[in-house]
């Protein structure tokens, strides 16, 4: 698989990114600089964490109008596949490829710590490896994370299944304690209507390897390139 790896100004994940997609799972990854107008011929996109532009306005308002988010959208419309982790999350908000907002975090405070994640929806590209039961263990690094939207965009995510995660404790309970920035329904990540573009605030790159303390977020990684490997092969059908 072929993926993509945007670069903005100020992107600090966007090597461990490409750390994980080649040295960690051996497949291809690029880095696209945000002044690039193609993407070239890629399989999926990663729009990493960091702090682009500073995060100046708020989160992603900025990035969201770099030239390769044209790029993006239009790979998106016709059904390629791309993930957003952490400020990516916030960018693919802003450019209105995913529902609701990300705002400051409830205490005020930027957050670094591991927490627990429960996958609410199993039937989508980035959740179809993660076992079932599985209660990950995956690092958060955000001062605006807490997920928000209106309450009928919330039903309606609901019952067409685009909540993929929700902060828990180790337990799988959802607490208003285990939910580090005051996220509406604990919600940690969630899809398009499509199902092909995803984000979440947690760090699944930074827990890929046990010398890392845990590899439960590469089984995000892993369910993405399953997805990929199928619709590659329903292609040559």
């Amino acid at each position: 698989m072929n993926f993509a790896v945007l670069q903005f100004p100020g992107s600090n994940c966007d090597q461990d990114c490409v750390h994980v997609l080649k040295n960690v799972l051996g497949h291809s990854a690029k880095l696209v600089w945000h002044k690039d107008t193609t993407l070239g011929a890629v399989d999926a996109v990663m729009v990493p964490g960091g702090f682009s532009y500073g995060d100046y306005l708020r989160t992603g308002a900025i990035a969201r109008f770099s030239p390769v988010m044209q790029a993006v959208q239009q790979f998106a419309a016709n059904g390629g596949h791309v993930l957003g982790i952490c400020n990516g999350f916030q960018i693919l908000c802003e450019a209105g490829l995913l529902p609701g907002a990300l705002v400051r975090n409830r205490s005020l405070q930027f957050r670094c710590e591991p927490v627990y994640l429960k996958t609410v929806t199993k039937n989508s590209a980035f959740t179809n490896k993660i076992a079932d039961g599985k209660i990950m263990r995956v690092p958060i690094a955000h001062g605006e994370g807490c997920y928000f939207a209106d309450e009928e965009t919330l039903v309606k995510m609901n019952a067409n299944g685009q909540v993929l995660w929700q902060y828990c404790d180790v337990g799988g309970n959802l607490t208003d304690d285990s939910n580090p920035n005051g996220s509406l329904q604990n919600i940690a990540g969630v899809c398009n209507e499509a199902k092909n573009v995803a984000g979440l605030m947690p760090h699944p790159e930074r827990a890929s390897e046990l010398i890392l303390g845990g590899d439960d977020g590469k089984a995000i990684f892993e369910s993405l390139i399953h997805a990929l490997q199928n619709k590659d092969a329903a292609k040559a059908a």
